[in-house]
């Protein structure tokens, strides 16, 4: 019994490796269809695609990914250089967010044409928002003697689990651009089905990261 149960667990992680691993190259080769795509710097606009892919496809994927056990980059680093490159990498999302942000509101601007009045519009502006408190609130947990009637356990926690809900905001934005005029006259058929999975895709595995690193070992506890 003690053989089956330990043979289930090395599949599971087996298994757990290989979605890892499959994370990492659809989250960068998603980014890099789009960049291709876009061709950033050949329009004021070519720059917001770019930005928001590199920003919520590829560097929170990696971000998330960092405290996995079984596929992180970083697997012989110590607990604390993870968090710093948690923290560079999430750093970097932001200013991505903010500045495709920027720039889709000013090409808006400068064409006369309303924002914020589509599914998409107000998804991005709503995931872009809740990074930035995100990351505010990520500071607690560098000072958690702030939060006195918080654990340090519990704060990391809910952390994560309002990292999770961020991720998945962004993922449903980049789904909702690729209904877009622009991406659907650039990709179609098959192309677009394809596209369409891989922010499913990394949604799954991710998920599944943060519930067993965090949900999992708090029913464990006694």
């Amino acid at each position: 019994m003690a053989l089956t149960i330990e043979t289930e667990s090395r599949i599971y992680r087996s298994l757990r490796a290989v979605s890892g691993i499959t994370a990492h190259l659809v989250s960068l080769g998603f980014t890099i269809f789009v960049a291709v795509l876009a061709r950033p710097g050949s329009s004021l606009f070519s720059w917001h695609p770019f930005l928001m892919s590199l920003a919520f496809s590829f560097l929170m994927t990696e971000a998330l990914l960092v405290f996995s056990p079984e596929s992180s980059l970083l697997r012989s680093f110590s607990r604390k250089a993870k968090v710093r490159f948690h923290w560079a990498l999430q750093l970097l999302v932001l200013l991505c967010a903010l500045l495709g942000l920027a720039i889709i509101s000013y090409n808006k601007y400068l064409n006369g044409k309303a924002h914020f009045v589509t599914w998409h519009g107000l998804t991005g502006l709503l995931t872009v928002l809740y990074a930035s408190m995100q990351c505010t609130g990520g500071v607690v947990l560098l000072y958690p003697k702030l939060m006195k009637n918080w654990t340090l356990a519990k704060l990391k926690v809910y952390h994560a689990t309002s990292g999770l809900v961020g991720y998945l905001l962004g993922c449903a934005s980049l789904m909702l651009a690729m209904c877009s005029l622009w991406f659907t006259t650039a990709v179609t058929g098959l192309s677009w089905y394809l596209s369409v999975l891989c922010p499913i895709l990394t949604s799954l595995v991710i998920m599944n990261q943060v519930s067993n690193a965090y949900l999992y070992r708090k029913r464990i506890q006694p």
